[in-house]
Order: structure tokens, then C-alpha cells, then sequence
């Protein structure tokens, strides 16, 4: 599956569905980010049941601003509605292919466990 154009319209779709969604936040104008893409549609390819979107900071700046996006390219997972993992920065292939194996082995019900603790 190729990577989804994600939007202020179609967001909550596409994240809240159960299982992993990968989010890249990037802008046109933002060399990292260039040569982030490769790196990313690879991996997309390589995980068909990941659902691998892209975020234009230019163009939905209010997504950027509600996860407080300051550094791009920003790697956003998400696993069951959970974000589970957001960092700037272009990541290698090799951490990449790392991120989506650890976010895939991820026990959701002790993540929310864990959640639910760390709030009281």
C-alpha cells in the first residue's frame, strides 16, 4: 500500500481504526524531509497491513500545531487510536524498519494499563 495524503478531514479516519498507523509530517520546502520520502514509500511498500500517511505541514498547519510539530520530518505512530511513538527527525531505513517492528510487538492493553497508572 502506497502512503495516504492525510488531512484535517480525513485524520481522525485514518488514525483512529484499530491497528498501526505511521504519520510523517513534512513540507515540500524541507530537504530532510526530500530524502525522508524514499526511505518511507519503501517501507510502505514493504508493510501492506500499515496504514503509512503523510502530513503537509504547509498545507494542514493546524494538525502541526495540535501535536505541537516544531521540527520536521516528525515520525508519528500510532497503534489502536494510541500514539505510541512521535520524534522529529528523518529516520534510516534500518530505524525505521526497527520502529514498525517494536510498534507492531506493542500489547496494547498494557499500554493503557500503563496510561491509566501514569494519570492518577
Amino acid at each position: 500500500m502506497a502512503t495516504v495524503e492525510v488531512t484535517t478531514a480525513n485524520f481522525d479516519e485514518v488514525t483512529e481504526k484499530d491497528g498501526t498507523v505511521l504519520l510523517d509530517f513534512w513540507a515540500d520546502w524541507c530537504g530532510p524531509c526530500k530524502r525522508f520520502a524514499p526511505v518511507y514509500e519503501r517501507s510502505s511498500e514493504k508493510h501492506p497491513g500499515i496504514t503509512f500517511g503523510k502530513i503537509d505541514t504547509e498545507a494542514q498547519p493546524e494538525l502541526s500545531a495540535q501535536f505541537n510539530i516544531r521540527s520536521i520530518p516528525t515520525v508519528m505512530a500510532i497503534k489502536d487510536g494510541v500514539i505510541v511513538y512521535n520524534q522529529p527527525g528523518a529516520l534510516p531505513e534500518s530505524a525505521l524498519e526497527n520502529l514498525i517492528e517494536q510498534v507492531e510487538k506493542l500489547d496494547m492493553d498494557e499500554v493503557r494499563k500503563q496510561m491509566a497508572e501514569h494519570k492518577h
